[in-house]
């Protein structure tokens, strides 16, 4: 096999030019930058081709850089596994976790023993080889990564390409997106940045950093929870309300007493369908027509440690149905605080949720729930939304089975959701 260099002001640049000398036969085995780009000076990329020396067109000429100058390919390797050991340290580090996601063990020298005695030197520069590919196959099918980068003032290595490309096609808001990117490559160690796996692995730590969570806890001993569930109409506020009573009296270390509250007396349809529940768990229910009743609805449910409120659905523009759930807020006399959790699908777009949580937000949502995660391939969405708001996020409902479709949020679902997509057995 042939190594031919080709250069040029970016790695798409060096790419063309390697096409037309030697076509489509050559194999890409690495990228590497070789001037930066300053005032007066254009930027300098050079790429490393194997070819088979049958397939050099008669007319190729060979490059005016020896092949003696290149890095040798075992050292290379021993650098490369030598920076990822020091990686994995920094990145606990930043993370704040006590022990490594992947142990990457100061084992170098043993490990290059040991290829030593059971490998011939030939196959092992192979494998050394194959091993970079992978990076290298990824960055050609993101294609030319110069022409796709976001205009942030930093350089971006082209090893984010994937991750880009992934982010962008998860629904995240692009500003979100670069904020996240900048964020990244000012805290990532540069040693780090080669490895498009590692690349991966620090980004998705670092949003689930700023994911906002609200953890579920129970009510203390006297105490009860009073949560009230708002949203547009047919996201599921009814069959959540569902979900969350099974869980609470059926599901946890201890079964906790639930009452209903319904406000949605808009749809007959409604209120059948969660009296339909309650007959089943043999759970107390009260229905509110005016605001004066909201009170006397809560004070005839005061030995219940949960109480579930279900409200009309609304249009985000259709201010009286808010308007008439803000006057029951009001009328409360009682002394039991409500959470209000907005209730969104996760199959809109970005900016129609950001619209639903402004129009709704007169209401004083305390937590987002986020339905129908098992109807969209897109998750970026949710993510902008609560890192916008800065609202917390409490649960996932992923389908329609009462009450196992329902999940207790945590950033690492929904990272996983956004760059993995949903995978039900983790849920």
């Amino acid at each position: 096999m042939k190594i031919l260099t080709f250069s040029g002001n970016s790695p798409s640049d060096a790419l063309k030019k390697a096409k037309m000398e030697v076509g489509d036969e050559g194999m890409l085995i690495e990228t590497r930058e070789i001037q930066k780009k300053a005032l007066g000076k254009e930027p300098l990329y050079e790429i490393v081709i194997g070819i088979d020396e049958n397939d050099i067109p008669s007319s190729y000429q060979k490059p005016k850089k020896p092949l003696q100058q290149q890095t040798p390919l075992r050292q290379e390797s021993e650098d490369i596994l030598l920076n990822i050991s020091k990686s994995a340290e920094q990145i606990s580090q930043i993370s704040d976790v006590t022990r490594p996601q992947f142990d990457y063990t100061d084992k170098k020298t043993q490990t290059v023993q040991n290829l030593n005695l059971a490998e011939p030197k030939e196959l092992k520069e192979i494998k050394n080889q194959i091993n970079k590919l992978g990076d290298k196959v990824k960055l050609i099918q993101d294609m030319f990564w110069d022409e796709k980068a976001p205009e942030l003032e930093s350089q971006i290595p082209p090893e984010f390409a994937e991750i880009y490309k992934l982010s962008v096609q998860s629904g995240m808001d692009r500003k979100h997106l670069d904020a996240i990117m900048r964020m990244t490559l000012e805290h990532m160690p540069l040693q780090m940045r080669e490895n498009s796996t590692t690349v991966k692995r620090y980004f998705q730590t670092l949003l689930r950093k700023v994911i906002p969570i609200r953890m579920e806890t129970n009510p203390s001993m006297g105490s009860k929870k009073v949560i009230m569930l708002v949203g547009p109409t047919g996201v599921g506020k009814t069959t959540s309300i569902a979900k969350l009573a099974a869980r609470y009296s059926f599901l946890m270390q201890k079964k906790y007493k639930v009452g209903l509250v319904v406000l949605d007396t808009y749809r007959i349809g409604a209120v059948e369908q969660l009296m339909q529940y309650a007959r089943m768990m043999k759970l107390g229910i009260e229905t509110v027509v005016d605001p004066p009743e909201f009170s006397a609805a809560l004070e005839s449910l005061k030995y219940c440690d949960y109480i579930l409120i279900d409200t009309m659905g609304s249009s985000p523009y259709d201010k009286n149905k808010i308007e008439k759930i803000y006057e029951c807020l009001a009328a409360n006399s009682t002394d039991y605080s409500v959470d209000v959790v907005l209730t969104m699908p996760s199959s809109i777009k970005y900016e129609d949720m950001l619209v639903t949580y402004e129009n709704f937000s007169s209401l004083g949502v305390d937590t987002l729930m986020f339905t129908k995660l098992d109807e969209t391939k897109g998750y970026g969405n949710i993510f902008s939304l609560a890192y916008e708001t800065k609202k917390p996020i409490s649960y996932f409902s992923v389908g329609q089975e009462v009450p196992e479709d329902l999940v207790c949020a945590t950033s690492e679902f929904l990272v996983e959701c956004m760059l993995n997509g949903f995978n039900r057995s983790k849920a």
